[in-house]
Formats: structure tokens, C-alpha cells, sequence
């Protein structure tokens, strides 16, 4: 398989026609090295137009929801950014391409030491990987210009929105499958948030934030 090829072909026919206009995120899908980060066995499906198989329940975004997330957040080269759920380490690696450091957080250790090998493996430095649960224990020092969430959540934590400097930005899936939204929340200050919308999308929930348990008689 030629990989700069199927690499090429992602970016510009997946990404680019989902509205992915911005240079600088489409520059890093061309760069890193997306076939470093899945599974030997999904190697040849790197580039495809699917959500892959991480393990625990989990998957790897299909690139054009990756390109959305990071053309949404609009980082900028200073920026401080917290990743939750760092599942293969992927978004992690562009995330860290377009910001000066990236702290990432998952709850599967394995998940954690295999994304240090890959981030090590590509020659990224500027991220910190935690292996913890952020929906209710973990708790940040300091606040963070960008927050990516990597699986659903029913609602977004209020504690997330806490560590959000002024100005920044919370990126979520949101609601209930199979019907959830892309959300951005941008923190205007003084505990007031604009929210906008981007599109509807499916993926399988962070660990604690499901929606609640409805029992039917």
C-alpha cells in the first residue's frame, strides 16, 4: 500500500469536502503519520472512512471528524491544550502539532503507554500523558486555553467548563446516540458560554458519562 498516497487521497478527498479549509490542520493530517497509530491489524484501513477498533470499547475518530475537531478549536501556537481521552494517540500527536503543550488524560493505562511509544516513535515532545479519570477524580493544575473530549458525553461535565481560561474553547460530542452533535463551547467570561453547533455524529460514550439508566415497566 502507498501510504503518502492514501494519505494524500484522505486529506483531499475526505477531509477537504467536509469543510476542512484550514491550512494548518490540513498541513498536520498531511504530516503525521496516521498508519503510526492504529493497530498492526488496521494498518491497511488507516486512511479509511470508518471509526477503527481500540479496545476497551473505544475507537479511533474517522479522519474527517478528527479535521473538524481541529479546525473548530482553532489553536494558536501558544496555546495550552487538554485532551480527554487519549485513545490512540493520533489526535493527540496533531493537537500537539498546532499548540505549544497538550496534556492528554485516559483511564486505560494501556492506552496511555502506547500512545507514549507513538508520540516518542514520531518525534513529539510538547505532551504530558495521564492515565486517570477525568469525568469525576483527576482534577488539572492550572487551566487550559483548548479542551478536546475524545468520546461522547449525555451532558458536559460542569467541571470540564472549569478549566477553561476566558476565551477558551471546550470541544464535545454531545447527547444521546445515536443522534448526538459536535458542540463548541467558547468560555466569554464570568461563567458565560457560547455555544455552537457543528454537526450530528455518533460515537461510543466516555466512561461515566452515559446517559442515565431509564427503566422500563
Amino acid at each position: 500500500m502507498n501510504f503518502e498516497q492514501a494519505r494524500q487521497n484522505m486529506v483531499e478527498n475526505q477531509v477537504r469536502p467536509w469543510d476542512v479549509l484550514d491550512a494548518r490542520v490540513l498541513d498536520v493530517l498531511a504530516r503525521v503519520r496516521r498508519e503510526d497509530f492504529v493497530a498492526p491489524e488496521h494498518r491497511g484501513l488507516a486512511f479509511a472512512d470508518v471509526c477503527l477498533p481500540l479496545g476497551h470499547g473505544e475507537v479511533m475518530m474517522k479522519p474527517v471528524l478528527e479535521g473538524r475537531v481541529l479546525q473548530a478549536l482553532d489553536l494558536q501556537p501558544e496555546d495550552r491544550v487538554l485532551e480527554i481521552g487519549t485513545g490512540s494517540g493520533f489526535l493527540t500527536a496533531c493537537l500537539a502539532s498546532l499548540a505549544a503543550q497538550v496534556t492528554s488524560i485516559d483511564m486505560h493505562a494501556d492506552f496511555t503507554a502506547a500512545a507514549a511509544q507513538r508520540l516518542q516513535a514520531a518525534g513529539i515532545g510538547n505532551v504530558e500523558l495521564v492515565t486517570g479519570e477525568a469525568v469525576h477524580g483527576w482534577q488539572p493544575a492550572g487551566l487550559f486555553d483548548a479542551l478536546a473530549v475524545t468520546g461522547a458525553v449525555w451532558q458536559i461535565p460542569p467541571r470540564f467548563l472549569g478549566w477553561l481560561k476566558p476565551g477558551g474553547r471546550l470541544l464535545a460530542v454531545r447527547g444521546e446516540s445515536p443522534a448526538q452533535q459536535l458542540v463548541l463551547l467558547t468560555h466569554e467570561g464570568s461563567g458565560r458560554y457560547r455555544e455552537t453547533i457543528l454537526l450530528e455524529t455518533d460515537l461510543p460514550y466516555l466512561a461515566h458519562a452515559e446517559p442515565p439508566r431509564r427503566f422500563v415497566f
